[in-house]
């Protein structure tokens, strides 16, 4: 016998549903009935778990979101180099995308760049996790890693900004994707960024 989905089930499927939908339609372009029609289950049910699909894309960010904030977090709390800790947080975003592509254009397209709609309401998560990155650039500033020159939250815009554009490659199809390209990708972007950062000093180091 089949059993029936239970609620949080039906949450998921939902929400599972939602991101292919927003993926392939935009947000702004779908229904909640597109949603409910994708997810196989009745209208209502959309509105008994959700308010609207604002509260849907609302919920979506912030699962992701969240979770790469408490990654970031845990990164940092560890005893690991500069460049170890930027790879694994580079390697969390790239293999977000990697695992779920749809939703982290989801993300990108419908959020982070919304300047006048969701980015604006979730500019405190947002800012967050510049916050954060920016602490784990001011403690490699502070052992004479990075140079001290450069603002710690200018060096985590310019770090999370280098990510973004390259999920944003892979969306639109502008860079080849592949196992070989993701984890090229990764060292291609700790490597920009730690080899503008770093004191001459460390750089020579790593050459010699």
């Amino acid at each position: 016998m089949v059993r029936a989905k239970s609620g949080p089930d039906k949450r998921r499927l939902i929400l599972d549903a939602a991101v292919r939908v927003f993926a392939r339609q935009g947000f702004h372009a779908c229904r909640v009935s597109d949603i409910a029609d994708e997810a196989g289950v009745a209208y209502g049910l959309v509105y008994h778990y959700f308010a609207s699909k604002d509260e849907v894309l609302d919920t979506l960010f912030l699962e992701r979101w969240n979770v790469m904030l408490e990654l970031i977090r845990e990164v940092d709390a560890q005893p690991l180099p500069v460049r170890e800790k930027l790879g694994a947080i580079t390697s969390f975003i790239v293999d977000s995308y990697r695992h779920d592509p749809d939703l982290m254009k989801v993300i990108i397209v419908e959020v982070t760049r919304a300047a006048n709609s969701f980015g604006q309401t979730h500019l405190g998560q947002i800012r967050e996790a510049y916050e954060l990155i920016g602490e784990i650039v001011t403690k490699a500033q502070e052992e004479g890693v990075f140079k001290p020159e450069i603002e710690a939250r200018f060096a985590a815009m310019a770090f999370y900004g280098t990510i973004e554009q390259l999920l944003t490659g892979w969306i639109f199809g502008l860079r080849p994707q592949g196992e070989e390209h993701f984890e090229r990708a990764k060292w291609l972007v700790v490597e920009t960024v730690c080899g503008g950062l770093e004191t001459s000093v460390v750089g020579e180091a790593s050459v010699s």
